[in-house]
Formats: C-alpha cells, structure tokens, sequence
C-alpha cells in the first residue's frame, strides 16, 4: 500500500514543483478535507510554525499548475480546492458544480455533477464557469 506522502510527491513532481515541507503539508490539508479551505483554516490546521506569505505563495503556485482551484462564493473568503488529476498548468477540467451549506457554510466540489450546458447570445464569451448551489448538506441535516 502506498503512503499518502509518496502520493503527494509523485503529485508534486508530475506538476513540476519541488517537495518542500510546506507544499507536502498543504497539499495533504486539501487532500483530506471534504469541503474547500481558506487560506486561514488552512494555516490554522498547518500550525504556528508555517510562515504565512510561503503559504499564500504555495496557495498561487499550486493554483497556476492546476494542483487546486478557487471556489467562489458570495463571500469575500477565498477557498481552495484540490483539483481533478486530469488539471494540469494549461487546462484546468473544474467543470463541476459547488454546494455551500446554509447551515455549516461548508462548500463541497459535487465533482459527479457538470455545470450545465449554457447557450450564451452572439455577442458574449464567457472565460470560465462557476456554478455554486446553496442548500443544507447531509451532514447538517
């Protein structure tokens, strides 16, 4: 059986990263948590002993190599998500609808429902596609 860290770091190298502790660590936060984290809660589960701007750095890199997502909401918060293996730096494949909780305000990547087919008029073009649902999760219910 292979450990979860031998993962992150095949994880890692594939995306052409180096395996840093902090990289390690925060991509093992992402990677065990049900519902997308805030910088914050990720620092907060990181400890004291991580630095925060090598943390919003990690969090951008990470972000532009297509490891993990922003999820958006009607918030100010950031949120961050691990990504679907077939992301990479180029193309991100996050068309997958989100699900913030009323209760929790948890947002879960409901990644086994597509963001539904739009038909825009003519004249827009859309860039990219969030797709945000509200509601109460199973847990709360």
């Amino acid at each position: 059986m292979e450990k979860p860290h031998n993962h992150i770091a095949e994880t890692l190298s594939r995306h052409g990263l180096r395996q840093t502790p902090t990289r390690l660590r925060v991509l093992q936060v992402l990677g065990a948590s049900p519902y997308a984290l805030s910088g914050h809660e990720i620092e907060q589960q990181l400890g004291q002993d991580t630095d925060r701007i090598t943390l919003y750095r990690t969090l951008r890199s990470f972000e532009e190599k297509g490891l993990i997502h922003r999820v958006i909401d009607a918030s100010d918060i950031i949120r961050y998500a691990a990504c679907s293996i077939e992301c990479t730096e180029e193309a991100h494949f996050d068309n997958h609808v989100h699900f913030k909780c009323t209760e929790c305000a948890h947002i879960y990547c409901l990644n086994q429902v597509a963001i539904p087919t739009v038909a825009l008029p003519t004249s827009f073009r859309a860039v990219s596609r969030d797709y945000l649902l509200a509601g109460v999760c199973n847990r709360c219910q």
